[in-house]
């Protein structure tokens, strides 16, 4: 299977750049589960988008800082592909900026988070299980980094996932799943992650997440129940 990876993470600092990038992250994260399936990786942030998105097998979308409320012009264009991979029954997979610029595209709403930022490792109540998530515990634990959620579900979404109250993850047919949440990051980068943002985060929620961190994310199962989406998808 051939994936299109479409990034939209618009961090160019000296941290990011110690680090692997967004494509390589979620390259390791299929390939954790189907370590035969290929990549591409498109900058889309950049305005780098696939001649034909429809040449490939599916695409995720990956996080990033920017807002798909912002009107750029990449994430208008963005948010017209997104559309028309709908209207195909094209797979998509979303996370965290992408599951927010799925849900806005196809006539959902975003706001901000009510406490703030929800930085760490987060537990998920698991809401839906289609067949492909048979992997995943009943309590999702996963890699979380935003201040914005989906406060409204496109029409025709089923709920996957909730964590104090809020949306975190819906499914719409059989070709789109998202999370508000980063299963491609790695413990060490979450880590590392931390100690960056730990201005900006704040005393409180900088020590709220190096505490949260003190158990791993349930990447393994996700990885796998990710591959079976897109292999039913693709049927």
């Amino acid at each position: 299977m051939h994936l299109a990876i479409l990034m939209t993470n618009t961090d160019e600092s000296a941290f990011a750049q110690r680090h692997p990038k967004d494509g390589e992250k979620f390259t390791s994260l299929i390939q954790m589960a189907r370590p035969d399936w290929r990549t591409t990786v498109f900058a889309v942030k950049d305005g780098e988008f696939p001649q034909d998105l429809f040449d490939f097998d599916g695409a995720m979308i990956t996080g990033s800082p920017a807002s798909a409320r912002s009107g750029a012009p990449w994430v208008s264009q963005l948010l017209e592909l997104i559309r028309g991979a709908h209207a195909r029954h094209f797979p998509l997979f979303g996370a965290c900026f992408g599951h927010q610029a799925i849900a806005l595209a196809l006539g959902g709403r975003l706001d901000g988070n009510p406490a703030g930022w929800v930085h760490g490792l987060t537990r998920n109540q698991l809401l839906y299980r289609p067949g492909w998530a048979a992997p995943l515990p009943e309590n999702v634990k996963l890699y979380g980094s935003h201040r914005e959620c989906v406060s409204a579900l496109p029409g025709g979404a089923i709920p996957l996932s909730e964590s104090n109250g809020l949306n975190t993850g819906f499914t719409l047919g059989r070709h789109i799943f998202t999370t508000q949440h980063h299963p491609e990051m790695s413990h060490d980068f979450i880590l590392a992650l931390s100690h960056e943002m730990r201005d900006e985060l704040g005393p409180a929620a900088h020590a709220r997440a190096l505490n949260s961190l003190a158990e791993r994310s349930d990447q393994h199962a996700f990885a796998e129940s990710l591959a079976r989406f897109f292999e039913q998808s693709a049927r």
